[in-house]
């Protein structure tokens, strides 16, 4: 059967209508004529994989890698880098319509290199795992990362038994003075289960006004970078930034956003790298975040600073600190995929902070949350696609948004 792609959707999937039936098909592009074939049939929809490209998009490339349509990571490598962009621009679009945000006049895209700009790196059994299968791909080069998990990669190409077991941790950067670091995940009894030397995990505690204790990761499991003029260190094994070389224009485009003033409040701050920024223009950072081994390295990123970390959820937060403390004078929040806690939401609607800039790896849970704040009273002023991730459909935007006073 034939189908012509109408437009892209969130997940790379064109969605096409056969007897006013949806079907979403991957590894396409708006415009073109496909034949198809019918692989899951469900009560509202159809998935469909291609047969054959009837009519190609003047759009579409030869992908450059060989694994690609395999690995289970890039899906739009099909398509020229400009017009990838575009269509991501076009899916966050109409995400934030579908919530009655009309954001098409205020999106701007940040973005960087479409190729060797992934960092962080996960492996799994010494490799990739194949598209819907659990099969795992040994590959040789991945052109989505940088430079030294390549070398790595290429230089265990012919042995893989090298290759940690299980689910590893890769981390190297231009970025960083060090090499790469791997870590493997730690084991379901919570023993580290760490590649090679390094010593044991050590309890930190955290001086007076500071309300946590963590953990001190081994320095084999450490790595630090440097961007924006910040020296930055952190957990391979725990969440940080793949794309540094966008990451930094982030950071140095969100401290330039905020005027200044006494207190900011980081919302979800992890190992505090915005938070790093946040201390050039405030006098006070409040740090939020429930992770208490990130905020050790929040220490010692922010040493030296005024600020105040706290070790909780963020509706713990809100429920017995956020009121005791100084108004802020401007919020940066950066939640998980799930979007803002409720309380957290709640919260933030009602808190009378003049400016809120909020980050997301989500579009669906950033435009219900912006979808909330507008309804409180906040006019959403300004919209990023960072484009952290190209050649997949992967989304991360940032709203800026101000209290109509």
């Amino acid at each position: 059967m034939t189908i012509i792609a109408d437009k892209m959707v969130f997940g790379g999937k064109s969605l096409g209508k056969i007897d006013g039936k949806n079907v979403f098909v991957p590894y396409t592009i708006p415009g073109e004529k496909l034949e198809i074939e019918i692989t899951e049939q469900n009560k509202d929809y159809d998935n469909a994989e291609i047969v054959k490209i009837l009519e190609p998009s003047p759009h579409r490339i030869e992908p450059a890698c060989r694994y690609y349509g395999k690995c289970g990571g890039c899906n739009m490598m099909h398509i020229e880098p400009a017009y990838q962009k575009e269509l991501r621009k076009g899916i966050l679009t109409d995400i934030f319509r579908q919530n009655g945000i009309d954001i098409a006049e205020k999106t701007e895209i940040i973005s960087g290199p479409d190729f060797n700009y992934r960092s962080r790196f996960q492996l799994n059994d010494g490799g990739l795992s194949q598209r819907r299968s659990n099969v795992v791909i040994k590959i040789e080069e991945c052109l989505c990362a940088e430079n030294a998990v390549n070398d790595y990669l290429k230089n265990t190409a012919e042995q893989p038994q090298k290759r940690p077991a299980g689910r590893s941790h890769l981390f190297g950067s231009s970025f960083s003075e060090e090499g790469l670091k791997i870590a493997q995940e730690e084991k379901k009894d919570n023993k580290p289960n760490i590649t090679g030397g390094g010593q044991k995990n050590k309890k930190l505690k955290i001086k007076e006004n500071h309300y946590f204790s963590g953990t001190v990761a081994s320095p084999q499991n450490t790595m630090t970078v440097n961007f924006g003029g910040h020296k930055l260190s952190f957990d391979v094994r725990g969440f940080f930034q793949s794309n540094l070389f966008v990451f930094e224009k982030v950071c140095r485009l969100i401290t330039d956003l905020l005027p200044g003033g006494k207190n900011i409040l980081d919302m979800y701050s992890g190992c505090g790298s915005i938070s790093t920024f946040l201390t050039e223009k405030y006098e006070n950072v409040v740090l939020v975040e429930h992770n208490r081994d990130a905020l050790v390295y929040a220490e010692q990123n922010l040493a030296g600073t005024k600020h105040m970390s706290y070790g909780l959820s963020g509706a713990s937060f809100v429920k017995t600190c956020a009121d005791t403390l100084p108004a802020f004078d401007a919020c940066t929040i950066d939640p998980p995929r799930s979007g803002m806690e409720k309380e957290v939401c709640q919260w933030l609607c009602k808190s009378n902070i003049p400016l809120i800039l909020s980050l997301s790896c989500d579009p669906a849970t950033h435009a219900r949350d912006c979808a909330k704040l507008i309804s409180a009273g906040y006019e959403l002023k300004q919209m990023y696609l960072l484009d952290f991730y190209p050649n997949t459909s992967h989304i991360e935007s940032l709203a800026v948004l101000e209290l109509n006073r």
